[in-house]
């Protein structure tokens, strides 16, 4: 009877992992002897059978992927160092061409003809390889989105306070807005979409500026203020009750107690009462036109008008739910989990990270998030990541240093 093969890895090709990643090993091979005898296949290969890949490999994989599995083609990933088992599994798949977004080599060359045995070969070639270097030169700083936002809202201080609480009556305060509302009503000023007066040229010329990253950026920076959220700090003269039923319309769009839950709506608790009736008076009057406001604002006397922004302005706003933007380095510790110290993979069947093409990891996070590759583990990890996330992650494993990996099957007691 055929004993079930278990595994015991060790570093490889004169570099250790280090004592982290071996202990990260040892739950890893637990967790890699669940691979099926023909998974492990390319973990048997010999010298000879290597040599055979290299054959295989110089035909079949070298135009792309480049000689030694050094890839010098956009998008087209490093094979060099990878891991055999999983290498193993993704040409089986390309043979099958049932991996979509590939290149038509996989599916329409040399390949489709090729058998497990071959395949387990040309695996077991590249992942006896050293991994490449990474890219010359220092890998690019990480550029904390608030912190940019923080230094590009300088100028919005002026007049819409630190933090976005304003301290002049007739201005809005900005802190506790959506983030998508915020951006969309600094394009609208900057593309000419809302009336520039004397009042507001000034911010139409630093809006003007500012590129679409700035204000976003920006809005998310206002957005995270939850330490600064108060009522607008002006005079907020007030007036008289507004009925229970009028209010209840308001709240329909703008939430509950003025606080919105909606992207593109903005919150109204605590707003400058000034800037509040201002922006009524100008739905009534036609100067401001939008399809759900205009209508209303039409039907609503100056005294109707004034105190419905009095009875906003009195309601504490409340933070607006964002998540903090991780750093790639912090992004990097959960997708270290599987893909190994450093994405120094410890399991043949996980891909190493480390050293791989950065515009690869990008198209191929990419691809899972819009469902063209499919995995239960990387469509919801991709499925929260922003195209700065992405960038920055790609980044942030080319320039780690591969480790090669040699995994050795011996018998299971």
């Amino acid at each position: 009877m055929t004993r079930r093969p278990r595994l015991r890895g060790r570093a490889g090709i004169g570099a250790a992992f280090g004592a982290a990643l071996a202990l990260a090993q040892t739950a890893a091979y637990a967790q890699s002897a669940t691979l099926s005898a023909d998974e492990l296949r390319p973990l048997y290969a010999n010298a000879d059978d290597i040599r055979e890949g290299k054959q295989l490999a110089d035909t079949a994989c070298a135009k792309c992927h480049g000689p030694d599995g050094v890839s010098a083609t956009s998008q087209v990933p490093h094979l060099a160092g990878q891991r055999p088992s999983y290498v193993y599994r993704k040409l089986q798949a390309f043979r099958r061409a049932d991996r979509p977004g590939v290149a038509e080599g996989h599916d329409k060359g040399m390949l489709k003809f090729l058998n497990d045995d071959a395949l387990a070969n040309v695996a077991a070639y590249y992942a006896s390889l050293d991994p490449p270097p990474p890219p010359p030169g220092a890998a690019p700083k990480y550029k904390d989105p608030l912190a940019a936002g923080k230094a590009a809202a300088q100028p919005c201080a002026k007049c819409h306070g630190e933090g976005g609480v304003s301290h002049k009556d007739g201005v809005p305060s900005l802190v506790g807005l959506a983030p998508k509302y915020l951006v969309e009503s600094m394009k609208d000023y900057r593309d000419g979409d809302r009336p520039v007066g004397d009042k507001n040229a000034d911010m139409k010329t630093a809006l003007d500026a500012l590129n679409d990253k700035d204000l976003e950026n920006i809005a998310n920076f206002y957005a995270s203020q939850s330490d600064n959220l108060t009522r607008a700090q002006t005079s907020n003269p007030g007036a008289g009750p507004v009925a229970k039923e009028a209010i209840a319309a308001c709240d329909k769009c703008h939430g509950d107690a003025g606080v919105s839950t909606s992207v593109i709506t903005p919150s109204l608790a605590g707003q400058d009462e000034t800037y509040a009736l201002a922006a009524l008076r100008a739905y009534r009057d036609g100067t401001r036109d939008d399809v759900a406001m205009s209508p209303k604002a039409k039907k609503l006397s100056d005294s109707e008008l004034t105190n419905f922004a009095a009875y906003y302005a009195a309601l504490a706003p409340k933070p607006v739910n964002i998540p903090r933007p991780l750093s790639p380095d912090e992004w990097a510790d959960k997708c270290d989990r599987c893909h190994g110290a450093n994405g120094n993979s410890a399991r043949p069947d996980v891909p190493a990270l480390a050293g791989q093409r950065a515009d690869y990891i990008e198209k191929a996070l990419g691809d899972y998030r819009k469902g063209v590759r499919m995995s239960a583990e990387m469509d919801a990890m991709s499925s929260i990541l922003t195209d700065e996330d992405i960038k920055g992650l790609a980044a942030h494993y080319a320039f780690q240093k591969g480790r090669p990996a040699i995994f050795v099957p011996v018998p299971a007691k």
